[in-house]
């Protein structure tokens, strides 16, 4: 192979490698965690531990979240017919942003015999970034309403979050103040995970700069010569 050939496959493994770090950039992390949920219904408390899920789908600047139970949480000592009970839920935000976000979903598509634990159907809510970094989603109170009831399900103790998203809020603020002196106007850094990436980036064009330089010297060397 020539000398000219391969610095012209070095520069296209340089920009491959720039390339494969952008695409495998992490910026969703999903977790289905067992929430301990402590309920209290008309006619007493219950309790019951559920794996939830919940997960987010881009839409334009927001993020479609939805949130999941694989098990069954509290029961009736009634049976309640096909569209008597309506859930709703709160997810606890965490990191960049705080508070809560709330998720709604269909009534029971099904009757719920008595005294069996009664099914989650998939909620969901929208979210809209107003800060930028990593923001956490866990679950919160989960909210049943029926025949004239309301049972309110709070998580015992400090459960992980489900999901993890690195957002961009759309105003452009972010996590902490407006940076002062040298480091205004610099992107905002989440974490070692977003470092690593700017330094593989940044390897990336140095690769791409140096090969060029080699380029465009031998080039240059081969006119003279001729």
């Amino acid at each position: 192979m020539s000398y000219h050939k391969r610095t012209v496959a070095v520069a296209s493994a340089a920009a491959l490698a720039g390339s494969a770090v952008l695409l495998t950039a992490p910026v969703a992390r999903a977790e289905v965690v067992d929430v301990n949920y402590q309920c209290k219904t008309p006619i007493g408390a219950k309790s019951a531990v559920s794996p939830i899920d919940i997960k987010g789908v881009k839409n334009g600047s927001a993020y479609r979240i939805t949130m999941s139970w694989q098990k069954g949480v509290s029961s009736s000592p009634v049976e309640l017919g096909k569209g008597a009970m309506n859930p709703s839920a709160t997810i606890d935000l965490g990191g960049a942003e705080s508070g809560t976000m709330s998720v709604t979903g269909p009534a029971n598509q099904a009757a719920i015999p008595a005294n069996t634990p009664i099914k989650i159907n998939d909620l969901s809510g929208t979210y809209t970034p107003k800060k930028t970094g990593k923001v956490t989603f866990t679950a919160g109170v989960l909210t049943i309403k029926a025949l004239g009831t309301t049972t309110t399900c709070t998580p015992a103790g400090h459960p992980g979050p489900s999901l993890t998203l690195d957002v961009t809020a759309a105003g452009g603020g972010s996590a902490g103040s407006a940076p002062s002196g040298d480091s205004a106007g610099q992107l905002p850094q989440t974490g070692p995970e977003d470092s690593a990436i700017a330094l593989g980036t940044f390897g990336g064009t140095v690769l791409l700069a140096g090969a060029a330089g080699v380029l465009w010297l031998t080039r240059r060397n081969q006119t003279v010569r001729r």
